[in-house]
C-alpha cells in the first residue's frame, strides 16, 4: 500500500515538474536553482526511461550553459554558479550526460577562485552561500577531473583553502573554530554548528578532504579539533536535542528544538557519521547512532516543528536522513523512523495550489505557504526523496546536502 502511494505521488510530482516545473527565479544552483530540477529529471529518467525526462533534463542544462555564456555570475552553491557546475559533473560522473566537463567547466575556476577569496575576507564559511561551497565543487573537480594539470591545479586551490581554514581558526579549551554571522541584520557572530551553515558543514568536508592522502596531512588536525570543539557543546542528556544551534560570542546558546537537515542533531549526526567512517572512530560513529536513536523518538509534529514537506527542514527530509542511516547501520528503529516520516509526508499534500499537494512554508507567526519546485525546499527534493526509498541503489544525488 505504502509503495502504491509513493508511485502516485511521484508520478503526481513528475507531471508537475514537467508541465509546470520552472522557477520564479533565474538562480541556476542545485539546491534553490535550476539545476536541480535537471537533477530530479535525470534521476526519474533512470527510474523510469522516457525521452519526455530525458530531454527535460538537457535541456535544462543547455539553457544554464547559455545563461553563464551570457555573463550570469551569481557564485554560490545553493542558487548559482558552483552549484550548476557540480551537478553537470555529477550528472557526467553518473554518465547521464556525456560532456567534456573539464573543457566546459574548467573556465570557471578563476572566477570562483576570486570569489572564494572574497568571502574568506568577511570570514563568510558558509555552505549553501560561501566558501565551503565553492570549494565542494572544486574537490568534486579534483576527483574526478582527467587532466593532471587540472587536477594539480584543483589541489592548489583546495591547499590554499585549508590553510586559510587554519589561519582563520578561532582557538577554544576544547578545539577550534569558525566565526560567522549567526544573524547578519543584527550583526550577532559566534560559532553556527549547522549543517546548512555552520561548523557541521566544515567538519563533514573537512571529512571528505581527508579522504585523500595529498590533503591528509593537513586537514586531519583540523578536524580532530574542530571535532573535539563540537563535542563540548554536547549535552549529557537530551531534552529536544542534544546540540544547539549556535553558540554566541558572549557564550549565550541558541535552543535547538527543530528536526531537519538544516539545523539540529539530524544534520550534526550525518557529518560525524563522516568523520568517523573516515577516521575508523568508532566512539564518534556511535555519538552519530545516539543523535539519531534519539531523534526517532520524535513523534510530535509540534514539537519537531514539521510544518511543510521538503528536504531543508519538513517531513521527507527527516525521512530521507533515517532512510539514508538505516542502509548505513541496518539500525531497526532508522527503518521505523523513515516510514513514520514518510507516511505523514504523504499526508500534508493537501494544498489545492500548490504542486502536487505541496507548498513551501515561508515562516511567521502566521503560518504562510507558497508553490515551490526546487530541490531543497520544494517538489524536486521530495521526488528524490522518493525515487531514493523506491530505488535505494541511486542515491549519490544527496551528495548535493552533504549526506552521501
Amino acid at each position: 500500500m505504502r509503495e502504491q502511494k509513493l508511485k502516485d505521488k511521484l508520478e503526481a510530482i513528475n507531471k508537475e515538474l514537467i508541465t509546470n516545473g520552472k522557477l520564479d527565479t533565474p538562480d541556476i544552483g542545485v539546491l534553490s536553482g535550476s539545476s536541480g530540477l535537471a537533477l530530479y529529471h535525470f534521476y526519474y529518467n533512470a527510474y523510469n526511461p522516457n525521452e519526455i525526462s530525458e530531454d527535460a533534463g538537457s535541456e535544462i542544462i543547455a539553457s544554464i550553459v547559455g545563461s553563464i555564456n551570457e555573463g550570469y555570475n551569481f557564485h554560490t552553491f545553493c542558487g548559482g554558479i558552483a552549484g550548476a557546475a557540480w551537478t553537470i559533473e555529477l550528472l557526467n560522473e553518473l554518465e547521464f550526460i556525456e560532456v567534456d566537463t573539464d573543457a566546459l567547466l574548467g573556465v570557471l575556476d578563476d572566477y570562483l577562485h576570486h570569489i572564494m577569496n572574497l568571502d574568506e575576507q568577511e570570514n563568510f564559511y558558509d555552505f549553501l552561500h560561501g566558501l565551503i561551497g565553492i570549494g565542494y565543487y572544486f574537490l568534486k573537480r579534483f576527483e574526478n577531473t582527467s587532466s593532471e594539470e587540472l587536477k594539480k591545479r584543483y589541489e592548489k586551490m583546495l591547499l590554499e583553502m585549508i590553510s586559510k581554514l587554519d589561519k582563520t581558526a578561532k582557538s577554544s579549551d576544547n578545539g577550534v573554530y569558525w566565526e560567522s554571522f549567526l544573524i547578519r541584520d543584527e550583526g550577532l557572530r559566534g560559532c553556527n554548528l549547522s549543517l546548512s551553515h555552520g561548523l557541521s558543514s566544515i567538519i563533514n568536508f573537512l571529512s571528505r578532504l581527508s579522504d585523500h592522502a595529498v590533503f591528509s596531512e593537513y586537514t586531519l588536525p583540523l578536524l580532530h579539533k574542530a571535532l573535539s570543539h563540537m563535542m563540548s557543546y554536547k549535552k549529557p542528556v537530551a531534552d529536544a536535542s542534544f546540540f544547539p544551534d549556535w553558540i554566541t560570542n558572549d557564550d549565550e546558546k541558541s535552543q535547538s528544538n527543530r528536526l531537519a537537515w538544516c539545523y539540529g542533531d539530524l544534520g550534526v549526526a550525518v557529518s560525524l557519521w563522516k568523520a568517523g567512517n573516515v577516521l575508523q572512530d568508532e566512539d564518534i560513529k556511535q555519538t552519530s547512532i545516539q543523535l539519531l536513536e534519539h531523534a526517532a523518538t520524535r513523534r510530535d509534529i509540534k514539537e519537531a516543528r514539521i510544518v511543510d514537506g521538503g528536504l531543508c527542514h519538513g517531513a521527507f527530509g527527516v525521512m530521507h536522513i533515517f532512510n539514508y542511516m538505516y542502509k548505513e547501520t541496518s539500525v531497526e528503529v532508522f527503518k521505523e523512523a523513515t516510514d513514520y516520516w514518510m507516511d505523514y509526508g504523504l499526508t500534508i499534500d493537501h494544498h489545492k495550489d500548490g504542486s502536487a499537494g505541496y507548498m513551501k512554508w515561508r515562516g511567521g507567526d502566521t503560518p504562510t505557504y507558497e508553490k515551490e519546485n526546487s530541490l531543497l525546499e520544494g517538489i524536486a527534493g521530495i521526488g528524490l526523496a522518493i525515487l531514493s526509498y523506491l530505488n535505494p541503489e541511486k542515491t549519490e544525488w544527496d551528495q548535493c546536502l552533504m549526506i552521501g
